[in-house]
């Protein structure tokens, strides 16, 4: 028998709040499955089960707020046969001690669009649209909305960006005239429970503790960008617009070569031991326009192309809007990569998200003389700064990273 529970999403998640079940008693489950919504102050998350076998018993209510490791649901392995005795459901009530909001593990505490690469339109004001037209919800919210004939176009969106969540389609319906409240205490209660602020403060405890607790040092290096923007010029003249290849899918690929040839830089470090990652799980920090910073990992990106990564990290942007990214892209991550954009410092020193040892920060391009052979001509560069943890890393192994970096992007073709 295994107990499905509230997982950590983040070195410094403490509580969640499950908002939908995916399954149901008596359904068949395997390792992977998403079986679960719950939302943190990053947004609803998916989350996968880690048992195969059937669902016996769910033992969390809808809209319950739950500590990390409180059970979720009993799942049975294939012939196992039910316990004579279960444990009844979780009280309504909040578990003692997660009354308030509890922090949660942020992103990296630098602000870093990488999402303005991907030419993709600004998340809009509410009620959030998605490419279809219809405003995003969660698949809890759209079912509920249908059930008491309400227009999710109607609807005021509470969760990052404005997207729908199930809280707000009941309390449309259940919304009633009610004395106003003073100006002031209205407009403080607006600014307390603003999901961007929320997300805000999950990002100052992480941070302040990343800065607290891990030893940074940090390496740049500028690279003449040139062959990469010939390169990608050529190879998306004959492409439609949905299937060209930007150049952040350049650095993201380029960082995670690097980091398969460095392995002190791909890894976690906890309780005071590092473990270096075979695999590379590339996060990607996705500024979200209505505030705040997720950085979702591209799973195993190491065995990806480039036009592969390039799918996935417009995927993981989509999807980030939308509120609906994965548990386990918001914990496997092994590295992450931040850009500024095309335009704007032409530089950054990022904070290393916990328990990553390592951060890719990447400047805007920028137009500058550069010495080629005996001549000196203008061209595109772009600063890369790696942060990196003093506790398992040093500056010649950081410098390697730089160097197998550049080289990657010296011959684009070859990612």
């Amino acid at each position: 028998m295994g107990v499905f529970a509230m997982p950590s999403l983040g070195s410094d998640m403490e509580a969640g709040t499950l908002i939908e079940w995916l399954v149901k008693p008596g359904d068949a489950v395997k390792r992977g499955d998403v079986v679960a919504v719950v939302e943190t102050q990053k947004g609803a998350i998916e989350i996968e089960t880690f048992e195969a076998g059937r669902v016996h018993q769910l033992q969390a209510k809808l809209g319950q707020k739950l500590p990390v490791g409180a059970p979720l649901a009993v799942i049975l392995a294939e012939g196992e046969d039910a316990p004579t005795e279960t444990a009844g459901l979780v009280p309504e009530k909040a578990v003692p001690g997660t009354e308030s909001e509890p922090p949660a593990a942020a992103s990296i505490a630098e602000p870093a669009p990488l999402v303005r690469q991907f030419h993709t339109a600004p998340i809009p004001t509410s009620p959030v649209v998605s490419r279809s037209g219809d405003p995003v919800a969660s698949p809890a919210a759209r079912k509920r909305a249908a059930e008491l004939g309400l227009d999710l176009s109607t609807i005021q969106g509470s969760g990052l960006g404005g997207a729908i969540q199930l809280t707000d389609v009941e309390n449309a319906a259940t919304k009633a005239p009610a004395s106003p409240l003073p100006a002031s205490v209205a407009e403080k209660a607006d600014v307390t429970s603003s999901p961007a602020d929320e997300m805000r403060r999950a990002i100052a405890t992480a941070m302040a503790r990343s800065k607290r607790e891990i030893p940074h040092f940090y390496v740049n290096q500028t690279i003449d960008l040139s062959p990469a923007s010939q390169w990608l010029e050529a190879t998306n003249a004959d492409r439609d617009p949905v299937n060209r290849i930007l150049m952040g899918a350049l650095f993201v690929r380029a960082s995670v070569l690097a980091a398969g040839s460095v392995p002190t830089i791909n890894g976690h470090y906890e309780n005071d031991t590092f473990s270096p990652s075979i695999p590379v799980h590339a996060g990607v920090a996705v500024a979200l326009r209505g505030g705040g910073l997720v950085a979702p990992a591209i799973v195993d990106a190491d065995k990806l192309t480039l036009d592969e990564t390039m799918d996935a990290m417009r995927d993981l942007v989509t999807r980030a809007r939308a509120g609906r990214l994965r548990g386990s892209e918001m914990t496997k991550g092994t590295l992450t990569i931040s850009a500024l954009g095309e335009t704007g410092a032409e530089a950054m020193s990022g904070v290393i998200f916990p328990p990553q040892v390592a951060l890719v920060g990447i400047g805007a391009p920028q137009r500058r003389p550069w010495v080629i052979g005996t001549s000196v001509e203008p061209r595109n560069t772009v600063t890369i700064t790696l942060s990196v943890d003093h506790r398992v890393c040093d500056g010649r192994q950081a410098a390697r990273f730089l160097a197998k970096f550049e080289t990657s992007m010296q011959s684009p073709e070859a990612l």
